[in-house]
């Protein structure tokens, strides 16, 4: 095969791919923007701002973000995963010892089954018994609350976490394109230099001896 053939084969190709790389990465980039704007579209729309410096307790001053972020309004994906871990996490660890919305489920129905017998027997401590049931009703409400907020806050992050993956895959393939088009010309630029009777790994004719 003449060497200027295969340099153009070659140069051809390459740029069909940098045109296809560019093209994917043009793609990637463009759902990366729309994950970004939906994040911050969607959080700034709740109007969350971050409790300032001077008024963090000292639990929460031992939170890098939260100090970070602090008297800032969230509109980024990392300040949801900071806002969500560490400030509705801690706070609901310090309510309910730990306790999820699930766990709670179980004292809140034996309480409920303590009220009614009272209620049948009119004893004596209906009114603690009733008392110790609301409480725990509200806690658990509160809870879950918490824990829909923090599950929603996290999916924003996640969303967004594709969105800087998506980034940094349509950067790799923008290089990837730029280094196939450099190569690409300089094959071009090799094969007009080429002259036009040379070829490609051509078997040595052999010397006759007279």
């Amino acid at each position: 095969m003449k060497r200027r053939t295969l340099d153009l084969l070659f140069s051809i190709g390459g740029l069909g791919l940098a045109v296809l790389l560019l093209v994917v990465g043009v793609v990637l980039t463009t759902n990366a923007n729309f994950a970004n704007d939906y994040v911050r579209d969607q959080l700034g729309a709740q109007h969350i701002t971050f409790t300032p410096a001077d008024k963090l307790s000292d639990e929460e001053k031992k939170s890098d973000c939260l100090r970070e972020y602090a008297g800032q309004k969230m509109t980024t994906g990392k300040q949801a995963e900071c806002y969500a871990n560490e400030y509705i996490g801690l706070h609901l660890k310090n309510m309910a010892g730990g306790k999820t919305y699930a766990d709670l489920g179980e004292p809140q129905s034996a309480l409920r089954e303590q009220v009614a017998q009272a209620e049948q027997s009119n004893a004596a401590n209906l009114a603690d018994l009733q008392k110790q049931l609301a409480e725990v009703s509200a806690q658990r409400e509160t809870v879950f609350k918490g824990e829909t907020l923090r599950g929603l806050l996290l999916t924003s992050y996640g969303f967004s976490e594709f969105g800087r993956k998506a980034e940094q895959g349509a950067l790799a393939l923008y290089l990837g394109a730029g280094l196939l088009l450099l190569l690409s010309i300089a094959g071009l630029v090799h094969a007009f230099r080429t002259p036009a009777n040379a070829t490609f790994a051509a078997p040595e004719k052999e010397k006759v001896i007279n």
